[in-house]
């Protein structure tokens, strides 16, 4: 599992959202509590938000991680400052055989992933 974001809660509580991946599915971890998400998932997510992956950016810097996604694709974070950032922000780079990479904020991945996964619980409930 590869750490993909940290924050506070509203209530003050910290909060940590980690990723892996197991039998060809995306397992998102919200402080322990697991929950599991077809791949197609992230690449949705990373399709809508992702920009392409600037000249010059590396996936192994300080700070840099990544979990291997299966079929060659791969989900690193990486901590980049622009030249216009005052502080590093973590960003989130997802790697695809015959794709250019595509880079977001880890936070606001990290977000739309508890939103489908929280999706996809409700769901399965409601169908109980």
């Amino acid at each position: 599992m590869m750490v993909l974001h940290e924050s506070l809660t509203p209530d003050g509580a910290p909060e940590t959202v980690a990723v892996g991946a197991e039998d060809g599915a995306l397992v998102l971890s919200v402080d322990g509590a697991a929950s599991r998400l077809p791949m197609v998932a992230l690449e949705k997510v990373m399709e809508r938000y992702g920009k392409p992956l600037a000249e010059g950016v590396r996936l192994d810097g300080p700070g840099s991680a990544r979990v291997d996604l299966g079929a060659g694709g791969a989900l690193h974070r990486i901590r980049h400052r622009g030249f216009y950032d005052v502080i590093a922000r973590d960003f989130v780079v997802w790697t695809s055989p015959g794709r250019e990479p595509l880079a977001e904020l880890a936070g606001s991945v990290a977000a739309a992933l508890v939103h489908l996964a929280g999706a996809a619980r409700s769901g399965a409930a409601s169908e109980e």
